[in-house]
């Protein structure tokens, strides 16, 4: 089968959907590959790179239609390329099926097997294919920098001979894929950066990443978004006056806003209003990321940059991974790498389209002359979805006391047991051995007694660092080792040459395993 690339005829898109290393990985499934003449160009991939890589060029999008068994591009097809589907191909792009009920139509009726990429579940599985944590990714990274492209001073403070400069303070508006990636580069240019989200689990997420989670002071418990499919859920009245106000408080003191709140096919809830952004510093700058669904700040225009009359730059612009299109063009290709991947099993260039899996039945909107969107559930459901086991009972003081003294009970018992048997057995040797070995043949129990002790009582958390301290103890057991080699003795010098052995597999186990354990904190 052939896989093909057409470009892309919506206006400003600079991506595309094959590159010439996925390209090569596509080929090695068994596909014959093809792309648009020009397809890769604004991306930066030449069509020379493409027919470097075994890829065949063709000249027109009808042709390449034409000659292809399967066909991946970026953008929501239009009727037009609809039109070219027939029953034995497969679309795979970006399609919008809950706002594209005309295209769905006509896919159904061209026989056509269509897979939205923004449909793939969002289960672990999955995420190799997840083309709109991708692109979301991209987003918030790029929302950064286009702030910082419109705003007039340094992120990091600096101190310099012309005097103080103080760091700027990034506001990020939700903390999913995007959200998260404006955090991390906001942190890494070093502004002093805040995170605000309705979801509380995410808090340990920001706080990781070097900014600093925004808390309501509100009673009513926040609902947990991580059951509905990574979005946030929708907020009560009283939940949301509160958020207003904390953003009220926040608004004279951020220079930089970055809203990420949006959830397909849903108009974009205003979260920073007009007043907020007239509390606003001059020169102040906004990125409204869901400005494609009427943005969540009032006074957003769609694909526009608009300065207010306090001079705040307010930036709604929808095509944020297009303006990184070698980098987005890298990620959603390798995307649809993975999904060839699933769709292939045996590798061999047949797709195989396997309605029980789970991943390719939810992105898969038509097939087989049937529209199958909505999916039904995944079978595999989140963990934050499933039904939390019961708390256990909470005891009395009086049981609790009963369970203590029983375990006492039960730990000296046992304790009791071992030293007797040990007794008896020490004592069976000391029947038959010479005193001389009897008086090291003790000191030797009671080390492996006392050291039996020491390290079983050691918490698990701190075995590796241990490591470097038995290192020591193994150097003693060595030089005793090495003194005794001399005897004239051959079980003497057996058990020396052991005790060397096994105490030089601890010493270099000891070093390789503590410089892993440090390796795991270091910085790449």
């Amino acid at each position: 089968m052939k896989i093909g690339t057409p470009k892309e005829i919506a206006d400003g898109e600079a991506r595309v959907a094959m590159t010439p290393a996925s390209a090569r990985d596509l080929q090695k499934l068994g596909f014959e590959c093809c792309v648009e003449s020009g397809a890769g160009e604004k991306a930066g991939f030449s069509d020379a790179a493409y027919e470097e890589a075994g890829v065949e060029i063709l000249k027109t999008a009808a042709a390449l239609w034409k000659a292809a068994d399967v066909i991946a591009k970026v953008r929501q097809p239009t009727e037009t390329e609809l039109k070219r589907l027939t029953k034995s191909k497969t679309l795979i792009s970006f399609f919008n099926p809950g706002g594209n009920e005309d295209g769905l139509e006509l896919a159904k009726s061209k026989g056509a097997t269509v897979i939205a990429m923004e449909m793939v579940p969002r289960i672990s599985r999955a995420q190799k294919m997840d083309a709109l944590s991708s692109m979301a990714n991209i987003a918030g990274y790029r929302a950064v920098i286009e702030a910082g492209n419109n705003f007039g001073r340094f992120f990091t403070g600096q101190i310099t001979a012309a005097g103080k400069v103080p760091p700027a303070k990034v506001l990020v508006v939700g903390a999913g894929v995007a959200g998260l990636a404006a955090i991390g580069t906001s942190t890494s240019l070093g502004a002093v950066t805040y995170a605000f989200d309705v979801r509380p689990e995410v808090a340990e997420q920001v706080e990781s990443m070097g900014a600093e989670f925004v808390y309501l002071d509100f009673e009513e418990e926040q609902q947990d978004g991580a059951a509905t499919g990574g979005y946030a859920a929708v907020s009560s009245p009283e939940f949301r006056e509160a958020q207003l106000a904390k953003f009220r408080e926040l608004a004279p003191e951020v220079d930089i806003v970055i809203t990420t709140a949006l959830i397909p096919n849903r108009e974009a809830p205003k979260l920073w209003l007009a007043d907020m952004v007239a509390a606003m510093k001059r020169g102040s700058v906004i990125v409204d990321l869901a400005a494609e669904r009427g943005g969540n700040v009032e006074g957003t225009v769609m694909d526009e940059k608009v300065v207010t009359d306090n001079g705040v730059t307010i930036i709604g612009y929808t095509d944020f991974p297009s303006r990184m299109a070698a980098q987005s063009s890298t990620l959603y290709a390798t995307n649809i790498r993975h999904m060839m991947t699933d769709l292939t099993p045996a590798k061999d260039g047949q797709i195989v389209h396997d309605m029980e899996d789970d991943v390719i039945r939810g992105s898969t909107v038509t097939h087989a002359g049937e529209i199958t969107f909505p999916p039904p559930p995944p079978k595999i459901q989140a963990i934050a979805a499933q039904k939390k086991p019961d708390a256990p009972k909470e005891l009395t003081a009086e049981e609790k006391r009963a369970q203590e003294v029983a375990a006492f009970k039960q730990q000296t018992k046992n304790q009791v047991t071992l030293l007797a048997v040990g007794g008896a057995l020490l004592l069976a040797v000391g029947l038959v051995a010479p005193a001389s070995f009897m008086q090291h043949f003790i000191v030797f129990v009671l080390a492996v007694f006392v050291g039996f002790q020491v390290i079983w009582g050691v918490s698990h958390s701190l075995h590796t660092p241990l490591m470097a301290v038995t290192n020591a103890i193994s150097s003693i057991i060595i030089l005793g080792a090495l003194m005794q080699i001399g005897s004239g003795s051959f079980l003497v010098i057996l058990l020396s040459a052991l005790s060397v052995f096994m105490a030089g597999i601890n010493i270099f186990g000891g070093f390789l395993v503590t410089r892993r354990m440090l390796a795991m904190f270091q910085k790449s």
